[in-house]
């Protein structure tokens, strides 16, 4: 059994904003969206959706879901030689293409076999915290025993059936995400994929890897209420954050930063500020969402705001949340220009369809 806390030593995402770590957190900073006019062979609620360099409806939806993931996964494990036996894969998405294949899983599968993976790959798609559970499943997997390092992440892409199943939902903005805020009324659909090395500090050492951060701990629950809303008391919301830092040992007032879910649909955000106010009070650490810079991304979107609170603890500072001219008074939110950052620990919430509720706990890696 493996008691240390892995660290992440490997990082890659491919955004609306781009692919480099640094440009696009960056562009964040200053303000930039990805958010574009996506024509569409049906009538939606939003012409609007974040997308890929690559047209979202150039290729088939499994290639493009392929090709991408295996793209990432590479470039955020430069360096380690995945057919060795203890190193795994723990790959998730929410739908992605699934829609438009026979088999939700050989999709992860090619990944892994392009990749010359020792072991089948580990699949999760648990709605929209897919991406943080399939961080949540390396951990578990890391401290087992099992794995000296995992490649862990997820990939959701933009297609016609997602569009339309959130026109139906009547979750979509027609006009922009703005989360918090007191205007907010609806989502914007994105897509993208991240990947995280997590690995063993002494197998760190050993091959000399840069150490980006460490993983603490992490907490899930659900709220076994609605396939769609959820629980509006909040109490998974505050279960899922106190399981957190039990696990993490850590107590709320060591936490500088949250990355939040910040949907933008009215509920959501309601339920998330709410409980955040009341677990961690009056002054809380610094609250930032990116969802309404890069969409939401569904299946992905938890991995790539995990490499999103890394990156605000390395660079000390957040970026300002997109479309946010009159925000809820009961959280600590950036203004326009971002905010700066005190202290060496940041979560990442993500509240799934489902009830699906995950956080994960990282440390800045000189932050001891």
């Amino acid at each position: 059994m493996v008691t240390a806390d892995p660290v992440v030593t490997g990082m890659a995402w491919s955004t609306p904003l781009g692919r480099d770590l640094a440009e696009v957190w960056d562009r964040l900073c200053a303000g930039e969206t990805g958010v574009t006019v996506v024509p569409s062979r049906h009538r939606l609620r939003a012409d609007l959706a974040a997308t890929l360099a690559d047209p979202p409806y150039g290729r088939k939806p499994g290639e493009r879901m392929v090709d991408l993931a295996t793209e990432v996964l590479s470039e955020a494990a430069a360096g380690l030689d995945l057919s060795d036996p203890r190193i795994g894969l723990v790959l998730g998405t929410s739908f992605g293409a699934l829609l438009e294949t026979d088999d939700p899983a050989d999709w992860c599968r090619e990944v892994a076999r392009r990749v010359g993976a020792a072991h089948p790959p580990v699949m999760v798609s648990t709605a929209c915290s897919t991406g943080t559970d399939t961080l949540l499943a390396a951990q578990a997997l890391m401290r087992s025993g099992r794995l000296r390092a995992c490649v862990t992440g997820a990939v959701d892409i933009l297609t016609e059936a997602k569009r339309l199943g959130h026109s139906v939902l009547a979750t979509m903005s027609p006009t922009a995400l703005r989360a918090f805020d007191s205007d907010h009324d609806g989502t914007m659909l994105g897509e993208g994929a991240a990947f995280l090395v997590l690995e063993s500090a002494s197998s760190a050492r050993a091959r000399g890897a840069r150490v980006h951060a460490t993983l603490r701990g992490s907490g899930s629950a659900n709220d076994a209420y609605g396939l769609t809303a959820p629980d509006p008391t909040g109490s998974s919301v505050i279960t899922t954050l106190r399981r957190c830092l039990a696990a993490a040992g850590l107590s709320p007032d060591q936490v500088a930063v949250v990355s939040a879910h910040g949907t933008g649909t009215p509920l959501n955000d309601e339920v998330e500020a709410r409980s955040l106010a009341e677990f961690f009070g009056v002054s809380g650490p610094v609250v930032f969402a990116t969802k309404g810079a890069l969409g939401h991304s569904l299946g992905a979107t938890g991995a790539i705001e995990a490499i999103g609170t890394i990156l605000a603890l390395k660079q000390r500072r957040v970026p300002p949340v997109a479309n946010l001219t009159d925000p809820v008074p009961s959280l600590n939110l950036p203004g326009d220009k971002g905010a700066a950052i005190k202290g060496g620990i940041g979560l990442s919430l993500t509240l799934g369809f489902g009830g699906f509720n995950t956080c994960l706990a990282f440390e800045r890696q000189d932050a001891r």
